[in-house]
């Protein structure tokens, strides 16, 4: 069977630069293309090389069609506005997309399922470790046999991202609103400041800290009256994220148009 042939969006981004050593690694994969924005400082340059590799003959180019023609799959943790873009053009195309961006509106996402429903092979997941998708199960499993713990959501990250509260600390949002049979959107507190009187019974509390270069620690805490438990996860490394792209790139190749997340890939919606 030939090798997938990739195309890395956001080259020049630490991400991007994971996923392209994750493809050059993998077999069964082939780098086809990578691409980033115009005038960014890695256009021009040879994708292998960018990442400390041997020279790949792929340069980094800057514009969106030219990396599509001919690609099978798109790895894309760029932007909320540019993964919807590929997204359509991933649909077109009838192109696997691996989304891992975060920060994604309502409409995104509505825009992005659009696409999936067109014809793209769409996983999109806050986070593509194997560790924080069995994290998920657990939160949701504690949630649901410790209704009168409160819930907690600790997340940090390096002082470099822009969205908060991270894609993970909101999946893990989401698990404990299903254990609980509740909507996320109805009862997450996301900030507190002054006097805020007690705390709400039945919500979910997230908190943020950036600062560094923290790739990724996730805590949730659930809080009873007499005890407390802690589940954690730390990412030391964003190769381990890279991992799971190609992963759900190459399970998603045999899958038909729609759109899944890590869970499907993982089997764990089985």
């Amino acid at each position: 069977m030939p090798d997938l042939r990739i195309a890395i969006a956001g080259a020049g981004g630490k991400m991007g630069q994971a996923n392209i050593r994750a493809v050059l690694q993998t077999p069964g994969l082939k780098l086809f293309s990578a691409f980033d924005r115009i005038g960014a400082a890695v256009v021009g340059k040879d994708a292998g090389e960018l990442v400390g590799a041997e020279t790949s003959d792929v340069l980094v180019g800057d514009h969106l069609e030219a990396a599509l023609a001919g690609a099978q799959a798109v790895l894309d943790f760029t932007a909320p506005a540019n993964s919807v873009a590929i997204a359509r053009k991933a649909a077109e195309r009838g192109l696997v997309h691996i989304i891992g961006t975060t920060g994604c509106s309502e409409d995104d996402d509505e825009a992005i399922r659009k696409a999936a429903k067109a014809g793209a092979r769409i996983v999109k997941a806050g986070n593509f470790s194997l560790g924080v998708n069995l994290l998920m199960g657990l939160v949701e499993k504690a949630a649901r046999e410790l209704p009168g713990f409160d819930i907690e959501i600790l997340e940090m990250h390096h002082n470099r991202k822009v969205d908060a509260p991270s894609g993970t600390a909101l999946m893990l949002g989401e698990a404990a609103a299903k254990g609980r049979n509740i909507t996320l959107s109805d009862h997450s507190v996301r900030s507190r400041d002054g006097h805020t009187g007690a705390r709400p019974e039945g919500t979910i509390g997230f908190a943020t800290l950036r600062g560094g270069n923290v790739i990724g620690e996730h805590s949730v805490i659930l809080a009873g009256p007499s005890e407390r438990i802690e589940l954690r996860h730390i990412a030391d490394n964003r190769a381990l994220f890279a991992e799971g792209a190609v992963r759900a790139a190459l399970w998603a190749a045999t899958q038909k148009p729609g759109f899944y997340t890590m869970a499907d890939v993982l089997g764990f919606n089985a």
